[in-house]
Order: structure tokens, then C-alpha cells, then sequence
């Protein structure tokens, strides 16, 4: 039976996809810049021999979100290590992404850093990378040797060498001040590698290289421009594989219902090298302490355990962790830096799951204003006025992205005289949720106001004096942007993304509704 691809929410980012065969076996992993747009790709008729018998054998495809395609190309690589599908190249030497490694020598060196299968840095010193434009062996022996007077000699001579008279070393060899300034040197050359400061070299190379072709230079030229390039992939964030000296597992907890549904990534030797799914349900003492105690009776205990929400008994489970492994162990929260970037990377992937069939449009419209739960249905409500004695209320309702259109309803102002939206806003958002709180009836998971922060202080202000709960957002017309309760500054969402197009077409649909039972109520009323 042929997988149907016709019936599977795939998200537009960047990330992995997993398929899989009918006994659940991972039989091919690939990267997408869009996974929407590559995984759909599959599934046309226009395909090899090859590519068919693999879509024949796919029961599902399991999908891995992350922040941007040098992540993916990380991710899917140490995942093809990890499972070797069957479908997928494995090639010999898989070490795609090259790091650079300052030595710790007296006067250290800038080498190309060796890595084991395993992932492990041969070698001692400092480690920077990964580069994802190709070799860095430019950057070795090239513009950032020159420019930052770094030694290339194995052994150190007696005396100064040829690159000492070609100006690409000072010789702390052999001269005293030389040996001074190394230090600064090699400070500069870090910072750089970092990141930091990296501009002001930028535009030292760029101005090296304009001069370079204007004394026809152009093999100097050119590696210049290798350099500059490869130091732009530096600025990529790369959550995937980050060069850290410490083994750290990372937990993302979302409570669903009475339901706990965790999601693990563990990093060894800085590189993300496996991650898993769990589920257990709130009964008697379960809890997510319990869980980590379970969980590390059989697996390895890192020096570092990486949680979006602290454990109940964290300081002993601390003491327990660090006993049994023979290590001081810390179990942290992050609140921002990359360790908060991977959370929050592992909590997208978690609502993936949880959302599964779900449009991922609603899952970015929960990203993007911060919402607890994904917003399948919404309610918008917009006011039309046409003079103090036409002034009515309409609410669209959509479900799963699309109009729902036998949940519209309109409201004839009733408490209200005058132009008064904010008021008016008020006793139809009042009206609405005291009938369905009344009734006990579904409440939606979204709120929608036309309008902007004083519409939304009115639609609280409404529900909080009924004491109902609900999730609540309002977009103002004139810049498309958003307001939530929890923050001051609006959220300004891409005008080409699809959650933005959700929200305007349900406040255009409240303002269509409200405008044609105004025209109608006119229509009555000047009858002769």
C-alpha cells in the first residue's frame, strides 16, 4: 500500500525527514532547506528506479525541525552515522565540516583539527569550526597566517626563516620583542575566530583584496575571497554540532492533558549524536524527577543535564547523579545563550509531534505569539460602525486554519451609545463566553481582536471580570502587526508567512460578516 503523502502535515522549515518502513526502521534520512517542498518531491511520477522502490517501501516519515540548512546538513549527517539506512550513501570518510585548532604550544600554531570516527578531536589545544563552505586549508596556511604574523614551522629554528623575510612571521624564534607581541597576536586571532570583532578584519581583507586586483594579484585576490568566505560560515549558529568540552543531554517537557511527553538530544564531544521520545502519564507519583532517575539507571550520566523546566528534588537528584557517576553533575535551566536555543529548538520539535495533521501554519501562529496550546480554533471579533445609530459586532470562527462558517455570529450593540469600540469590543467578547461558559460549551484556542493594544485591553478586561481563561491576541490593520497581553512591543510576523495570512483572513472575514449585517440592518430601517 502507498504511503499518502495527500494526508500528512509537513512543514515549510529547514530540518531532517525520517522514513520509515512498515516495521517502524529508519530506511532513508535527508536534509531540506523547505521539507514541504523537497518531501512532496518524492511523490511524483517523474522518478528514477531507485527513488520509486524507496517511496513503495515508506509507511511513515518522521520530521526533525531546525533552525536553518547548515543545521540540517549537521544533523543529517550524524544521523545517517547513527542508524546507516539502508537507502542512504554511507561514505568512508564522513567528516564534512572542517574545524580549526590553535595549538597550546609556547608559540601555538593555526592547524586544520583531526577527528576521530567518533567524533573526537585529535590533538591538544583550542578548537574553531565547524566551517560548511569546504576545506579550510586556505584559512591555514593563507590570509589569516599573514595577517595575524602566526608560525607555520613544525619545530621551532634557532634562527628567523624564510617567512620571517617574506613578512609573514616576526620570528619569536629569535627575536625578544617578537616574543612579546606573539601573545597580543594569537589573542586577536581567537577573537576573530570567534566572532568577535570579526568586522574590522573583514574589511582589512576586503580592502587587502581590492588592492590585490589593482596590482593584477589575482591569485592573492582570490584567496582573500576564499577566506572572507569561510569566515562568513562562522556566523551561522550551529546548535548542531558546537565545540564544547563537556557531554551534555538536553530534555524538552511539554504536559499534555494528563500526559507528559519528553523529547531528548545528547550531545558527546560537542556533536548531537542521538535523540529520543518518551511518554508517560500523570498517575500517583509520576513525575518528570521520577522519569530522570529512571532514565539514568540505564543510560550514561553526562556532566550536564539541560532541562526547559527544573525537576521536583533537582539538588538531589544533583547528589544522587553526581555519586553514581563519580563526577560532579548539574542539572540546568537555561534562560537564554545556545543551550536556550537547543530547548527551545527540542520544544518545536515536541509540538511537530503533538501536532501531528495539524496545518503548520497554526504551529507557527503558536511560535510566533507564544501561545500554550496551537490555536485549531479561533474566534475574531471586528465592530462596524456607521454612525452612532448603526453600530453592530461580528465574530468569525475558523477550525484547523479554514472558515467555519456556521460558527459566525453577529451582535447588535445593546449597552453601548455612541462610537465607543472599546466598549463595544467589551460587551460582545462579554456576551459570547458568558453564553459558552454558561453552557460549558468548547471554548476556542484564540482570541482574535481587530484592532490594536486598546481592543485587546477590552477583550481582558471582558474575560477576566467572567473569569474565563483564554488565550488572546489582536491585529492592528495599519502595519499588520500583532499584540499579545504578555508583552509591550508588538510582533511584527513576515507578510509571506502563511500564520499571518490565517489571521488576516479571519479578521477580514469578522469584517466582511460585520459590514453586510450593518448594510442589512440600514436596508430595514429605510424601507418605506
Amino acid at each position: 500500500m502507498t504511503f499518502n503523502i495527500k494526508k500528512t502535515s509537513i512543514p515549510a522549515h529547514p530540518g531532517i525527514y525520517l522514513m520509515k518502513d512498515t516495521k517502524g526502521k529508519i530506511i532513508y534520512i535527508g536534509k531540506a532547506k523547505n521539507l514541504k517542498n523537497r518531501v512532496r518531491s518524492y511523490f511524483t511520477k517523474n522518478q528514477n528506479y531507485k527513488t520509486q522502490k524507496l517511496v513503495e517501501k515508506i509507511s511513515d516519515i518522521e520530521f526533525v525541525l531546525t533552525d536553518n540548512e547548515s543545521e540540517a546538513f549537521l544533523l543529517e549527517s550524524n544521523m545517517i552515522k547513527q542508524y546507516r539506512p539502508v537507502f542512504n550513501i554511507e561514505l568512508k570518510d564522513q567528516q564534512r565540516y572542517t574545524y580549526l585548532r590553535l595549538t597550546n604550544e609556547k608559540y601555538p600554531r593555526l592547524l586544520v583539527a583531526r577527528r576521530t570516527r567518533v567524533g573526537k578531536f585529535l590533538g591538544d589545544g583550542k578548537i574553531f569550526g565547524p566551517f560548511t563552505q569546504g576545506s579550510s586549508k586556505l584559512l591555514t596556511i593563507g590570509s589569516l597566517r599573514k595577517a595575524f604574523q602566526i608560525r607555520i614551522c613544525k619545530r621551532l629554528p634557532k634562527k628567523a626563516c624564510l617567512e620571517y623575510h617574506l613578512g609573514n612571521c616576526e620570528a619569536p624564534c629569535e627575536f625578544k620583542e617578537a616574543q612579546v607581541r606573539y601573545e597580543k597576536h594569537v589573542s586577536n586571532l581567537e577573537s576573530t575566530l570567534r566572532g568577535k570583532d570579526q568586522q574590522s578584519f573583514i574589511k582589512k581583507l576586503e580592502s587587502e583584496m581590492a588592492d590585490a586586483s589593482e596590482h593584477l594579484q589575482f591569485e592573492r585576490a582570490r584567496e582573500i575571497r576564499d577566506t572572507l568566505q569561510r569566515l562568513g560560515s562562522l556566523g551561522t549558529r550551529q546548535k548542531m554540532e558546537n565545540v564544547r568540552d563537556s557531554d551534555e543531554e538536553y530534555f524538552g517537557i511539554r504536559t499534555i492533558d494528563q500526559s507528559i511527553l519528553i523529547m531528548t538530544f545528547r550531545k558527546t564531544n560537542g556533536v548531537i549524536r542521538d535523540s529520543n521520545k518518551f511518554a508517560f502519564d500523570l498517575v500517583a507519583d509520576n513525575s518528570f524527577s521520577n522519569f530522570l532517575y529512571q532514565y539514568y539507571s540505564t543510560n550514561q550520566i553526562p556532566p550536564y543535564i539541560i532541562v526547559n523546566e527544573m525537576p521536583e528534588n533537582s539538588k538531589l537528584l544533583e547528589q544522587m547523579f553526581s555519586k553514581k557517576s563519580n563526577r560532579q553533575v548539574k542539572i540546568i535551566s537555561p534562560s537564554s545563550g545556545k543551550r536556550k536555543e537547543m530547548i527551545d529548538l527540542i520544544l518545536r520539535n515536541i509540538d511537530l509531534i503533538q501536532s501531528k495533521g495539524s496545518d503548520p501554519a497554526l504551529i507557527e501562529i503558536k511560535e510566533n505569539l507564544k501561545l500554550q496550546e496551537i490555536p485549531k480554533v479561533i474566534e475574531c471579533f471586528d465592530i462596524s460602525n456607521h454612525g452612532a445609530d448603526y453600530a453592530v459586532g461580528a465574530m468569525s470562527r475558523f477550525v484547523n486554519g479554514r472558515p467555519d462558517k456556521s460558527g459566525y455570529r453577529k451582535f447588535r450593540i445593546k449597552t453601548i451609545t455612541g462610537r465607543d469600540d472599546f466598549a463595544m469590543i467589551n460587551e460582545i467578547v462579554k456576551r459570547r463566553y458568558f453564553r459558552l461558559d454558561s453552557k460549558k460549551s468548547q471554548m476556542p484556542d484564540l482570541v482574535l481582536i481587530d484592532g490594536g493594544k486598546g481592543q485587546l485591553g477590552a477583550a481582558m478586561s471582558a474575560l477576566q471580570s467572567l473569569g474565563v481563561k483564554l488565550q488572546c491576541a489582536s491585529l492592528a490593520k495599519e502595519n499588520e502587526e500583532v499584540y499579545v497581553p504578555s508583552q509591550k512591543e508588538p510582533i511584527i510576523i513576515a507578510k509571506s508567512s502563511q500564520a499571518l495570512k490565517i489571521l488576516q483572513f479571519a479578521r477580514d472575514e469578522a469584517h466582511r460578516f460585520g459590514v453586510t449585517y450593518n448594510r442589512a440592518l440600514r436596508k430595514i430601517k429605510h424601507k418605506p
